[in-house]
């Protein structure tokens, strides 16, 4: 290196040092619960991270319930509900359910619990408007709203008020909680996020049903309700809302009350909910590669051209595309399985531990489809993890030829269940660290 060719890389060393380190800028968390239909839990305590962890790999469900606001909550401390734990548990695929509880129905009896948590102003006020009342609601919909932002919530998640069961023929209390709940939503929506209220099917749940539909105007109706009826049914109906109310995608129903369940060694005391929410289950359209297919029946085998022999042209792009999204081929996708594209293979195999070969053999497909990251998969998942393994899946067993959609239906968990017997798994229908590491391996 010359003399000045030495000045200008230690000048450029000294400037680049002057530069200010900034970490990349983390995702931001998206909006919860979303678009979702399967099962989920809710308990009093945040469980711990560990807790999370197991219950994510074992159990069924994958939506948990969390209470983050209201003095008349059981658990007001929280010492594991922090935003690192919040960002942790969206990030790895579950839904959470903002909870508030705070004042409630003024002919509830259970309530005040403690000195600082007044229940709803029963007075009508004038024109029987119950000033009070909606004071209250927007005041605890501000508190909410601030909880789920310190939380890192983000806007347009959905935020549930927690208004425990109640003498619905009681009219002053009725109507002083419909005002609470009117002013609750609409405050909601002044501040971007979306109204949700549980109760008990048979009053406060019946109570917003009958005024939605006997009296339309009168309150603002929240944007989900989240059913209380502990019937054992998992579903979202009951005989105490009218089938068209908050039908499709407004419904969660806890339909069965406190027990413990223990998934994975770990015992948590719960509550078991179904959720239909927003478009249910629905995956957004993956572009690749400016817009290759990477999304077939069969995966086979690929091999240098010989003879009459060509490799498919869609299935070799396809194989380009994920050579370049993982940043071992730079080349045309030409769908050619030419030199360049036999040298990406060969990188990726070795890379990978996989024996290095002029092909790309079903197993390297595998491997290649369930590369990155390993969270845990099941009913009620969408999005790019479902297609990965989806592929997979295809991959390790031509006869399946399932359309790669990425929903994980009850079709695509008992694929999982077929593929973890065969390569001698615990058969959970659940695809865990434990199976991804056997589809990076490539076994079929």
């Amino acid at each position: 290196m010359s003399a000045r060719s030495t000045a200008a890389a230690a000048f450029l060393a000294f400037a680049m040092a002057l530069v200010p380190f900034r970490p990349a800028a983390a995702e931001p968390n998206p909006v919860t619960p979303g678009d979702f239909r399967g099962y989920g839990f809710d308990q009093c305590l945040a469980p711990t991270q560990r807790a999370m962890d197991t219950w994510l790999d074992h159990s069924p469900f994958l939506a948990v319930g969390i209470y983050i606001s209201g003095n008349s909550r059981w658990c007001r401390s929280q010492p594991n509900l922090t935003p690192r734990w919040i960002g942790t548990q969206l990030r790895k695929g579950w839904r959470l359910l903002p909870i508030t509880l705070g004042p409630q129905a003024s002919c509830n009896d259970a309530f005040p619990r403690y000195d600082d948590d007044p229940r709803i102003n029963g007075r009508p006020g004038r024109n029987d408007n119950y000033p009070a009342a909606r004071r209250q609601g927007r005041a605890e919909a501000i508190k909410a709203v601030d909880a789920a932002k310190a939380l890192g919530i983000v806007p347009r998640s959905t935020l549930w008020y927690d208004l425990e069961a109640f003498d619905h023929t009681n009219r002053h209390c009725r109507e002083s909680a419909l005002s609470f709940l009117s002013a609750w939503t609409n405050k909601l929506h002044d501040l971007d996020y979306v109204s949700g209220v549980y109760s008990s099917a048979g009053s406060g749940i019946k109570v917003l049903d009958d005024a939605r539909v006997q009296r339309p105007g009168a309150y603002t109706m929240p944007d989900m309700i989240w059913i209380a009826r502990w019937d054992g049914v998992a579903n979202t109906s009951t005989s105490y809302v009218r089938p068209d109310g908050w039908i499709p995608g407004g419904r969660v129903k806890q339909y069965q009350g406190g027990h413990n369940e223990t998934w994975g060694g770990v015992t948590i005391n719960i509550d078991r909910n179904f959720l239909d929410l927003g478009r249910g289950r629905y995956a957004p359209p993956e572009r690749h590669c400016g817009g290759v297919n990477l999304d077939f029946a069969r995966y086979p085998a690929l091999r240098e051209p010989s003879g009459s022999h060509a490799p498919p042209a869609n299935k070799v792009r396809a194989l380009q595309c994920l050579l370049q999204e993982r940043g071992l081929y730079d080349g045309k996708l030409s769908g050619s399985y030419s030199p360049a594209t036999i040298e990406a293979v060969q990188a990726w195999q070795a890379d990978r531990g996989y024996p290095v070969s002029t092909t790309w053999s079903p197993a390297n497909w595998i491997g290649a489809f369930a590369q990155g990251r390993d969270y845990a998969q099941k009913v009620g998942s969408t999005g790019v993890h479902v297609r990965r393994v989806q592929r997979a899946l295809n991959a390790a067993n031509p006869d399946l030829e399932r359309t790669i959609n990425g929903i994980y239906s009850s079709r695509t968990k008992r694929d999982v269940r077929s593929y973890q017997r065969r390569v001698d798994l615990k058969v959970t229908g659940i695809v865990n660290p434990a199976t991804w590491a056997k589809l990076r391996a490539g076994r079929g």
